[in-house]
């Protein structure tokens, strides 16, 4: 185990300075079993999801400041083993004294062994000093905390411990090729629970690499959150259609649309590596052959790449913070800042303002974010009416079981039916 640790305590020392928990990982593979490696994941994801409630107990346990990020680190690990999972606290206790030796130096075992039997001695107390902290209680910086308290006075206690919560693999049936009760049915004879949200959302009991799942390499499913789910149906394409799928990269709502309707589809994205897993989604999920035009391009731009015909229907998928999918990515509360929020909203606005035009008359645009932020989400939506008066945001209606307050999707607690990130939505119809 303390190989495990040791590896989890790197990630998550390597993500406080800044980089993202998936190249953080990336640095750290070893080769090892799929076993250890999916250890390591488990660890160093429940350490970050946690990290505000961990590292308070780190610093409270230590009478001095601990000047070593990886112990630090480490120790919060040993902290999320203990109080997380169910892995004997002694046994934790022993290997990650044994890790800290390898991971800072010999002499660092008696600091880590004192740490953490301090904390089997002194559990409830420790825990409940730290609670009458914000950020320690809810696991968020202070800034996060309080923007959402301020945009959402009744839901944001639920919100941020939903952010907190594991999420469910959640999977889209792939309709061109199969039906949600037949890849259950597939699943079952593989000794594979699930269970069927909606039309084509499929929810796995127990996660597992879904290249483990059946049908995964004949393409009967994609990987996608059932909030996101909403975004092709909301939009309303028909046969026929001309749509842009703007920021479309790596291709989830791209391969949804093709499977609602039989259109003329641009999936542009600026980024070519996700591009390329666009071209590689598309051809796993069978749409190669189907009316798709994947360019490489910048949304802000158009004149760049748009040949001047009019699109019937635009998803415009904007960049965010993903506030609203911290649950998947728990790395996203530790790296963002508060002036993120400004950037990525006047980016918004650009992209808003440059798509439009794009748009037939009569058309529809459908503005997403993975954000539960409303100076990403409203306020955008708001100023863009108020300086467009060509353009009326439609009322939404989302299926029964979706949590919302208009157009934002609530972010779920575990086992609720319409398990979902915090996605939000705003339909724009372009008037004469």
């Amino acid at each position: 185990m303390h190989a495990e640790q040791t590896l989890a305590a790197r990630a998550v020392a390597r993500v406080i300075e800044g980089a993202s928990l998936t190249d953080a990982l990336a640095e750290v593979d070893d080769g090892s079993e799929l076993r250890g490696r999916t250890l390591v994941q488990e660890l160093a994801y429940g350490t970050l999801r946690h990290w505000g409630t961990l590292d308070a107990l780190t610093r409270r346990l230590s009478r001095t400041p601990i000047p070593d990020a990886l112990l630090r680190s480490l120790t919060a690990v040993a902290l999320y083993q203990i109080l997380h999972t169910r892995a004997p606290a002694f046994a934790v206790v022993d290997r990650a004294v044994e890790a800290a030796a390898q991971l800072v130096r010999p002499a660092a075992k008696g600091l880590e062994n004192a740490l953490l039997r301090r904390f089997l001695r002194e559990r409830e107390t420790l825990l409940a000093a730290v609670n009458d902290d914000e950020v320690a209680r809810h696991s968020y910086p202070k800034w996060w905390i309080e923007r959402v308290r301020r945009d959402f006075p009744d839901d944001w206690e639920a919100m941020l411990d939903a952010g907190n919560a594991r999420p469910p693999l959640s999977l889209r049936v792939n309709l061109r090729m199969t039906s949600a009760p037949a890849l259950i049915a597939r699943f079952a004879e593989a000794g594979i629970g699930a269970t069927q949200v909606g039309d084509c959302g499929v929810i796995v009991a127990r996660p597992r690499p879904v290249t483990e799942l059946p049908g995964y390499a004949d393409g009967a499913f994609a990987v996608q959150d059932l909030g996101a789910q909403l975004a092709a149906p909301l939009l309303g394409v028909a046969d026929g259609m001309r749509v842009l799928d703007a920021c479309a990269a790596p291709g989830g709502k791209t391969t949804h649309l093709l499977e609602c309707a039989d259109i003329d589809l641009t999936s542009l994205d600026a980024d070519a590596a996700r591009l390329r897993r666009l071209r590689e989604n598309l051809l796993r999920l069978r749409h190669e052959r189907r009316t798709v035009h994947v360019v490489e391009g910048d949304a802000k731009d158009p004149d760049r790449w748009w040949d001047g015909r009019p699109f019937d229907r635009i998803l415009l998928d904007v960049p965010c913070t993903a506030s609203g999918i911290v649950r998947r990515h728990p790395d996203i509360k530790w790296r963002r800042r508060a002036a993120d929020v400004r950037a990525f909203a006047a980016e918004q606005s650009r992209l808003l303002a440059a798509a439009w035009p794009l748009l037939a008359t009569g058309g529809r645009m459908l503005y997403a974010t993975c954000s539960v932020f409303r100076a990403e989400n409203d306020e955008r939506v708001d100023e863009f009416c108020a300086r467009h008066p060509d353009a009326l945001r439609e009322t939404l209606k989302f299926p029964e079981g979706v949590a919302h307050r208009g157009g934002q999707i609530l972010p779920s607690a575990s086992g609720a039916r319409h398990n979902q990130d915090g996605f939000f939505y705003a339909l724009l119809r372009k008037n004469p």
